[in-house]
């Protein structure tokens, strides 16, 4: 098989056990393809750890889970330096960082400290303890989940974690049909543990290579800025995204690009994913929260606005 090939099997494959997603599991392929992380944001119970197993099973990938609580430190996410009292000297164990895909479980429960430990892992693929550097393994992701802000006992992410996240996704509720046949399935036993991996790691690391070749025009690449100048100038928005979002927004519309079957990168793939990549990045005013502005709508008029390149 191709690179296309090994993609769209891994896609087909989480949506045999994903069922009535399409979308969502497409953005989430852009993101492992891209080398971006995810952040999933919604209620208790749609799917979101199913989401994440069924990519790590799909693709061979080692996978680690952490549950975050109010007490998690941050050693239990980077690991730590022990004493080895035969040997006189420290050793470095291991933390549930050291997977290909991590899921950090209701990371939004957990304090900032411990929140901030995963900075430097999603930004540089590598982690520092007490003064050593670690390197991760490649591929690397974090799937995030968490519950919406309002929820008790949640603590928001700062808007330097979230610039980190290529995406935020929202799985939603499946439809009445969907919903059905997700409840058949997992009686009969099928579920993301039973499914059988179509690629391995290797291949993950040779599909980002190929989606890095995706060629992006210069024309494209004012269009993503202009969208994303739009946001720095738009009054409604106390932060407007930054710089590292524009890279985000420019390297998912090759994943975008990748997964559509084709090796250059059209202004429709920058518009397809520009929700899922600056939303999240945006913070309102006060006077707009007051006025009860939506964030996303406002996002939307300013793709909109956004001028297409003329081929």
């Amino acid at each position: 098989m191709n690179d296309y090939e090994s993609a769209k099997k891994i896609e087909e494959n989480i949506n045999s056990v994903f069922v009535g997603k399409e979308e969502v599991v497409e953005n989430l392929l852009i993101c492992l393809f891209a080398g971006g992380h995810v952040l999933l944001e919604d209620v208790p119970g749609v799917g979101k750890t199913t989401l994440a197993n069924a990519l790590a099973k799909s693709t061979e990938c080692t996978m680690g889970r952490i549950q975050f609580t109010p007490d998690t430190l941050p050693g239990d996410v980077l690991g730590i330096s022990m004493y080895n009292m035969k040997t006189g000297e420290f050793e470095y164990k291991e933390g549930v960082v050291m997977h290909q895909i991590l899921l950090a479980d209701e990371i939004n429960r957990t304090s900032p400290k411990t929140q901030a430990s995963l900075l430097e892992a999603m930004a540089e693929q590598q982690i520092t303890v007490d003064g050593s550097v670690y390197m991760l393994p490649d591929p690397f992701m974090v799937i995030a989940t968490q519950n919406p802000v309002e929820f008790l006992g949640t603590y928001p992410l700062p808007e330097a974690q979230m610039d980190r996240f290529m995406m935020r996704l929202s799985v939603g509720y499946p439809d009445r049909e969907q919903e059905i046949r997700m409840a058949k399935q997992h009686l009969q036993g099928i579920t993301p543990d039973k499914i059988k991996s179509v690629c391995t790691a290797a291949d993950i690391i040779r599909i980002r290579e190929a989606v890095g070749r995706v060629r992006v025009s210069d024309q494209v690449f004012v269009y993503a800025q202009d969208i994303v100048d739009l946001t720095r100038r738009e009054e409604r928005f106390q932060l407007g995204a930054s710089p590292r979002a524009l890279i985000a927004l420019v390297r998912a519309s090759q994943g975008k690009a990748f997964l559509q079957g084709r090796d250059y990168v059209k202004p429709d793939d920058v518009k397809g994913v520009a929700k899922q990549v600056l939303l999240h990045r945006l913070t309102l005013t006060s006077q707009a929260r007051i006025h009860k502005e939506s964030a996303e709508k406002i996002l939307y008029s300013l793709i909109l606005k956004g001028k297409i390149p003329v081929a």
